[in-house]
Protein backbone atom coordinates (compact mmCIF):
# COMPACT_ATOMS: atom_id res chain seq x y z
CA UNK A 1 0.00 0.00 0.00
CA UNK A 2 1.02 3.35 -0.99
CA UNK A 3 -0.05 7.19 -1.43
CA UNK A 4 1.46 9.84 -2.57
CA UNK A 5 0.03 13.49 -2.31
CA UNK A 6 1.45 16.36 -4.16
CA UNK A 7 0.17 19.15 -5.55
CA UNK A 8 1.14 21.66 -2.44
CA UNK A 9 2.86 25.11 -3.05
CA UNK A 10 2.60 28.57 -2.37
CA UNK A 11 -0.96 30.23 -3.10
CA UNK A 12 -2.27 33.95 -2.43
CA UNK A 13 -5.54 33.95 -0.53
CA UNK A 14 -8.64 33.56 -2.33
CA UNK A 15 -6.59 31.41 -4.88
CA UNK A 16 -6.93 27.57 -5.57
CA UNK A 17 -5.22 24.27 -5.49
CA UNK A 18 -5.43 20.74 -6.51
CA UNK A 19 -3.80 18.38 -4.37
CA UNK A 20 -3.36 14.75 -5.61
CA UNK A 21 -3.16 11.41 -3.47
CA UNK A 22 -1.86 8.72 -6.17
CA UNK A 23 -2.50 5.46 -4.60
CA UNK A 24 -0.92 1.65 -4.99
CA UNK A 25 -1.55 -1.57 -3.67
CA UNK A 26 -5.18 -1.96 -3.36
CA UNK A 27 -8.62 -0.72 -5.15
CA UNK A 28 -10.53 2.72 -4.29
CA UNK A 29 -13.89 1.57 -3.96
CA UNK A 30 -12.68 -1.33 -1.63
CA UNK A 31 -11.38 1.66 1.00
CA UNK A 32 -11.85 5.13 1.68
CA UNK A 33 -9.03 7.97 1.28
CA UNK A 34 -9.32 10.77 3.39
CA UNK A 35 -7.36 14.49 3.76
CA UNK A 36 -5.90 15.63 6.77
CA UNK A 37 -4.21 18.74 7.41
CA UNK A 38 -1.32 19.71 10.62
CA UNK A 39 0.00 23.63 10.96
CA UNK A 40 2.62 24.39 13.17
CA UNK A 41 1.25 23.79 16.72
CA UNK A 42 -2.20 22.28 16.11
CA UNK A 43 -3.57 19.54 16.26
CA UNK A 44 -4.06 17.48 12.88
CA UNK A 45 -7.84 17.93 11.66
CA UNK A 46 -9.77 16.15 8.85
CA UNK A 47 -10.33 18.08 5.67
CA UNK A 48 -12.44 15.52 3.44
CA UNK A 49 -13.16 11.83 2.75
CA UNK A 50 -14.39 9.66 0.10
CA UNK A 51 -15.71 6.59 0.82
CA UNK A 52 -15.38 3.54 -0.95
CA UNK A 53 -18.10 1.22 -3.03
CA UNK A 54 -20.36 4.75 -3.88
CA UNK A 55 -17.82 7.52 -3.37
CA UNK A 56 -19.96 9.93 -1.34
CA UNK A 57 -18.02 12.99 -0.21
CA UNK A 58 -17.97 14.11 3.56
CA UNK A 59 -16.01 17.26 4.58
CA UNK A 60 -14.80 18.52 7.83
CA UNK A 61 -15.80 22.42 8.79
CA UNK A 62 -13.05 24.04 7.07
CA UNK A 63 -13.66 22.79 3.38
CA UNK A 64 -17.23 23.25 3.48
CA UNK A 65 -18.36 25.20 0.89
CA UNK A 66 -14.85 25.71 -0.40
CA UNK A 67 -12.86 22.43 -0.84
CA UNK A 68 -14.08 19.43 -3.20
CA UNK A 69 -12.87 15.85 -3.20
CA UNK A 70 -13.19 13.36 -5.94
CA UNK A 71 -11.55 10.49 -7.26
CA UNK A 72 -10.68 8.42 -10.84
CA UNK A 73 -10.61 5.44 -10.41
CA UNK A 74 -8.89 4.80 -13.64
CA UNK A 75 -6.05 6.51 -12.14
CA UNK A 76 -5.81 5.57 -8.94
CA UNK A 77 -6.17 8.94 -7.65
CA UNK A 78 -7.88 11.06 -5.75
CA UNK A 79 -8.07 14.95 -5.65
CA UNK A 80 -8.88 17.46 -3.12
CA UNK A 81 -9.81 20.98 -5.33
CA UNK A 82 -9.44 23.55 -2.54
CA UNK A 83 -10.78 26.99 -3.76
CA UNK A 84 -10.81 30.77 -2.08
CA UNK A 85 -8.16 29.40 0.28
CA UNK A 86 -7.02 31.57 3.50
CA UNK A 87 -4.14 32.23 5.50
CA UNK A 88 -5.90 29.52 7.87
CA UNK A 89 -5.88 27.21 5.53
CA UNK A 90 -1.87 27.23 5.67
CA UNK A 91 -0.41 23.57 6.71
CA UNK A 92 0.98 20.29 5.63
CA UNK A 93 -1.60 18.27 4.46
CA UNK A 94 -2.01 14.32 4.35
CA UNK A 95 -4.23 11.64 2.33
CA UNK A 96 -4.50 8.41 4.41
CA UNK A 97 -6.57 5.34 3.47
CA UNK A 98 -8.71 4.33 5.81
CA UNK A 99 -9.29 0.55 7.17
CA UNK A 100 -12.52 -0.36 5.25
CA UNK A 101 -14.63 1.62 2.91
CA UNK A 102 -16.90 3.56 5.21
CA UNK A 103 -15.26 6.93 6.21
CA UNK A 104 -16.12 5.79 9.55
CA UNK A 105 -13.68 3.22 9.97
CA UNK A 106 -10.37 5.31 10.87
CA UNK A 107 -6.93 6.19 8.98
CA UNK A 108 -4.70 3.08 8.47
CA UNK A 109 -2.00 3.92 5.85
CA UNK A 110 -0.78 7.76 5.47
CA UNK A 111 1.09 9.02 2.29
CA UNK A 112 3.99 11.58 3.19
CA UNK A 113 2.27 14.97 2.96
CA UNK A 114 2.85 18.05 0.70
CA UNK A 115 3.13 21.42 2.34
CA UNK A 116 0.37 24.41 1.02
CA UNK A 117 0.70 28.11 2.07
CA UNK A 118 -1.45 30.80 1.93
CA UNK A 119 0.08 34.14 1.65
CA UNK A 120 0.26 37.55 0.69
Amino acid sequence: VQLQASGGGLVQPGGSLRLSCATSGFHLDDFAIAWFRQAPGREREAVSCISGRDGNPHYGAPAKGRFSISRDNAKTTVYLQMNNLEPEDTAKYYCARFYAFSCSSGPQYWGQGTQVTVSS
